[in-house]
């Protein structure tokens, strides 16, 4: 099947058919004294995505990021170790009572951010997400709502292009490119949620089934999470930074930000270190799209007589609400071997719970989906089970017996769950590292029990005889939330930040709320409308 992407975007076109670089010779280039249109802080979903629509507009556009420019050929390996490059690693503190694991599952570093090695999931948030307060009083409304995203959400689909079945959940809608085959093993727990009366569809998930323009389709060698070298995965580094070079944006690597410069209430420049030595680039205007942790940090190293407590703080907003997702696993073992490494990660999911049910005790609730640990990731599985030495060793051979359910469940924004800065820990260029605290509360808990006893009720009725399961986060949002107001918000409805007219956030830090859907579609989109009303400015 060959399916024509969209005007708009000839990234797809613009790949070469017989290397995996993306072609960035002949770049524009900027002088850091030339005051460009806009100056972009990250190059992942928000990031990529602004700066191919604006480019498109003719703006001039400078991105920086802390990463490398990636090579799959050369960089990306079929190796779950190998892939460690790919993860922001650099130092970070973390604390609360449930503190949040930081790395490889919700940040990452060079072109393209952390949707280099995603699973590849692209659901859509549903239209409650944007209301929960109001409907389920809870969290906090969005100052937008669905109806604004709607067009943004279907462009990007064909874009990236998503493959999937028709989703009945949410807003119901179709996918351009048909879901993609499933393996035995995602047979058999979709049939024993039949036998529980659960709900189950194929995708969404932005992987070509079938060609591209110069993309080849899936060959389904299960390294997803590691990059894939195939390009059949989508990530803005294939899927939009193309389009964006074509069109004068420069994309400078190897770049650490390390503060916005003011005048007055408007920036006019970026400070950043490249090689252990510091350049600025000046902008008519900023976007940070560094995400929910490097956002944050950056607003706050950012002080200056006007703003002492750093960018958009002056109601001491800026790094609450951090939110995760609860993303426990269960695994269960089968006579026969179920093989959990073939095909994209999320094969066959549910978003049956994902809404407010009274009767569970709690509200919002979480989205079901399969998961495909490679052999470092479920050896990591067993650990948390208490699972060590000869037995690992035993347990390991098994490894093709095995086949693990997942949960994303909705966790709530609270004010104490933050970003701040560490007093006394400073990073390789002497910037003031970013820590993070995190507690759950009641509703989160009581939210995460019932999805793991569903997903044993799944296993158990698909015939496993035996589950270990792992506790685990996913999918940082929040820290500079959008509102109606500076007093509990950070940015405005159009991604400005308060009191900073040419300010503005770019990325999942601006949600509000987390909802049960993988977040990656959910920023591009923001981004993508976001382009369009500066466009109108």
């Amino acid at each position: 099947m060959r399916l024509r992407p969209p005007s708009g975007n000839d990234s797809a076109y613009l790949l070469d058919p017989h290397r995996r670089a993306v072609p960035h010779e002949h770049m524009a280039r900027y002088r850091g004294t030339d005051q460009v249109d806009l100056v972009i802080i990250g190059a992942g979903a928000g990031g990529a995505t602004l700066a191919q629509r604006l480019g498109r507009r003719g703006w001039r556009v400078v991105v920086l990021e802390a990463g490398p420019f990636w090579d799959p050929d050369r960089d990306w390996v079929s190796d779950e170790a190998g892939s460690h490059p790919l993860y922001w690693t650099e130092e970070r503190v973390i604390g609360g009572s449930d503190p949040v694991e930081l790395g490889k599952n919700n940040s990452g570093r060079g072109v393209g951010g952390s949707m280099n090695h995603y699973a590849g999931y692209c659901p859509r948030f549903h239209p409650s997400d944007f209301a929960v307060r109001s409907a389920d009083g809870v969290g906090a409304d969005w100052p937008i709502d669905y109806s604004d995203l709607r067009a943004h959400y279907e462009l990007l689909e064909r874009e990236l292009p998503v493959a999937g079945q028709h989703w009945p959940w949410g807003d119901p809608h179709s996918y351009p490119h048909s879901a993609h085959p499933v393996s035995g093993g995602a047979d058999a727990v979709w049939d024993g949620a039949n036998k529980l009366g659960i709900e189950m569809r194929v995708g969404p998930v932005g992987i070509t089934n079938g060609s591209f323009g110069n993309r080849p389709h899936c060959i389904y060698r299960g390294f997803c999470l590691q990059g894939c070298k195939v390009g059949a995965k989508a990530s803005p580094l294939i899927t939009h930074v193309p389009d964006a070079i074509a069109h004068g944006v420069e994309f400078r690597t190897d770049c650490m930000v390390s503060a916005i410069d003011v005048d007055g209430q408007r920036v006019t420049r970026v400070r950043y270190f490249r090689d252990g030595s510091e350049y600025v680039q000046a902008g008519a205007a900023v976007a940070v799209a560094g995400y929910s942790v490097e956002t944050p940090r950056l607003l706050l190293n950012s002080t200056s007589r006007r703003f002492p407590n750093g960018l958009g703080n002056g109601s001491d907003q800026v790094g609450r609400y951090i939110m995760v997702q609860g993303a426990p696993q269960i695994g269960g073992r089968f006579e026969r071997e179920m093989g959990m490494y073939k095909a994209p990660p999320p094969e066959v999911t549910s978003e049956q719970f994902y809404e407010t049910d009274p009767s569970r005790g709690f509200a919002r609730g979480f989205a079901i989906q399969t998961v495909g640990p490679l052999p470092i990731g479920w050896a990591e599985h067993l650990l948390a089970n208490g699972i060590w030495g000869e037995e690992l060793r035993e347990r390991m051979r098994d490894y093709n017996h095995w086949y693990p359910l997942g949960v994303l469940a909705e966790l709530l924004p609270q004010a104490d769950n933050r970003v701040t800065i560490a007093s006394d820990t400073v990073d390789r260029n002497g910037i003031p590292v970013a820590r993070l605290d995190y507690s759950q509360c009641d509703n989160d808990r009581l939210n995460i029990a019932c999805a793991k006893h569903t997903l044993r009720e799944i296993l158990d009725a698909s015939g496993a005889s035996e589950t270990l399961e792992i506790d685990r986060y996913a999918h940082l949002v929040g820290g500079c939330r959008m509102g109606t107001s500076p007093e509990d918000s950070v940015v405005d409805s159009d991604h400005r930040v308060w009191g900073v007219p040419n300010l503005f956030i770019a990325d999942g830090s601006v949600m509000p709320t987390q909802g049960s859907a993988n977040p990656a579609l959910t920023i591009m989109a923001l981004a993508s409308r976001l382009a369009e009303r500066l466009g109108r400015s």
